[in-house]
C-alpha cells in the first residue's frame, strides 16, 4: 500500500511538472483566491475591532427636564438595562455634568466667568446609553419615544447620531458581502481552471491510461495522480498566497493602527501565523481536491 501511494504521488508530481505554463496559470488563480479568502478573514478581525472602537464613541444621550427627580431617572435607567439591546447605561447627574463641563472648558475664561455669574446649574441630568450592536440604537430610541416618558425627557440625541450609525451599519454589511462574493467568485474560477488543467492532462495521457487498464491497474491507481495533482496546486497556492500576504500585512499594519489604535494587525498576524497558514492550506487543498474529483468523474471513464 505504501509503495502504491508513493507511486501515485510520484505520477501526480510528474503530471504537475509536465503541465508547465498551465500549472503556472492555475497556481496564479489559486493564489489570488486564497489571498482574498484570507483577506476576508483579516477584514472580519479589523471590522470587529473597528465596530468596537467606533461603538465606544457612539451612544444615545437622553437629557431629562430640570424638574425630574433623580429617583425617576434611576428607574428609567433600570428599565433600559433590562433591554436585550442595551450594553451599558451611565447616569450623569446635573452636578456631575457641570463639573465635567468646567474641566473641558477650564482654559476658556469667558465660559468660566459666565458659569460663576449664574446662580443655578444650567445643565441637565442625562443617561448615556450604549447598544450591543450599532443597528440596535434605532430600537432603543423607539423605546425612549414612548408616550409615558415624553413628560420627563427634554431631548434625545439619537437623531443627531442616526446618520453616522446607519452609515456605519451599511458600510460594514457592504464590505462583508463584497468580500464574501469576491471569495466565492475567485474560488469558482480556481475550481474551473484546475478542472480544465486536469481535463487536459487526462486527454494528453489517454494512451497511457489505456495501457494501465490493459495491465490491470486499479481504478484508484489511475485516478490517484490527478487528485494528487489538484492537491499540489492547492498546497503551492496556499503557501504562495501566505508568503505574499506577509509583506502586505507588515506594510498596511501601521496605517490600520493609526485608524484603529485598538488593533495591531502585524501582531495579530504574527501571533496567529500557523493557524492562518493552516486555513490557507485547507482552503487551497480543498479547492484542488474538489475540482480534481469533478474532472476525474466527468472525463476519466473507467
Amino acid at each position: 500500500m505504501i509503495v502504491t501511494l508513493s507511486r501515485i504521488i510520484k505520477y501526480g508530481w510528474r503530471g504537475f511538472l509536465r503541465s508547465g505554463l498551465l500549472s503556472v496559470s492555475t497556481i496564479s488563480v489559486m493564489v489570488l483566491a486564497a489571498a482574498v479568502f484570507e483577506g476576508v478573514i483579516l477584514f472580519n478581525v479589523i471590522g470587529r475591532s473597528a465596530v468596537s472602537s467606533i461603538q465606544e464613541k457612539i451612544d444615545i444621550s437622553v437629557y431629562f427636564k430640570s424638574n425630574v427627580h433623580e429617583d425617576s431617572i434611576l428607574n428609567i435607567k433600570k428599565s433600559l438595562e433590562k433591554l436585550d439591546e442595551v450594553k451599558n447605561v451611565e447616569y450623569i447627574s446635573r452636578d456631575q455634568a457641570l463639573e465635567e463641563f468646567k474641566k473641558r472648558h477650564a482654559d476658556e475664561a469667558t465660559v468660566t466667568q459666565t458659569l460663576e455669574e449664574l446662580d443655578i446649574n444650567p445643565l441637565l441630568a442625562s443617561l448615556n446609553i450604549k447598544a450591543k450592536e450599532p443597528s440596535q440604537y434605532k430600537s432603543i430610541a423607539g423605546y425612549l419615544e414612548n408616550a409615558d416618558l415624553q413628560d420627563l425627557i427634554e431631548k434625545i440625541t439619537y437623531a443627531q447620531n442616526q446618520i453616522v450609525i446607519d452609515r456605519l451599519v451599511a458600510l460594514i454589511a457592504t464590505l462583508k458581502t463584497g468580500g464574501f462574493v469576491l471569495t466565492i467568485f475567485l474560488s469558482f474560477l480556481a475550481v474551473m481552471v484546475i478542472f480544465t488543467t486536469i481535463r487536459l492532462a487526462i486527454y494528453s495521457n489517454s494512451d497511457q491510461i489505456g495501457i494501465m487498464r490493459l495491465v490491470g491497474a486499479s481504478n484508484s491507481f489511475i485516478r490517484g495522480p490527478y487528485i494528487i495533482e489538484g492537491i499540489i496546486y492547492g498546497i503551492i497556492g496556499g503557501i504562495l498566497s501566505f508568503l505574499i500576504l506577509v509583506p502586505i500585512i507588515n506594510f498596511i499594519s501601521p496605517y490600520i493602527n493609526n485608524f484603529i489604535p485598538e488593533i495591531n494587525l502585524r501582531n495579530y498576524f504574527h501571533d496567529n501565523l500557523f493557524s492562518i497558514l493552516f486555513y490557507q492550506l485547507i482552503f487551497g487543498v480543498g479547492l484542488g481536491i474538489v475540482s480534481s474529483i469533478i474532472a476525474v468523474r466527468r472525463y476519466l471513464h473507467i
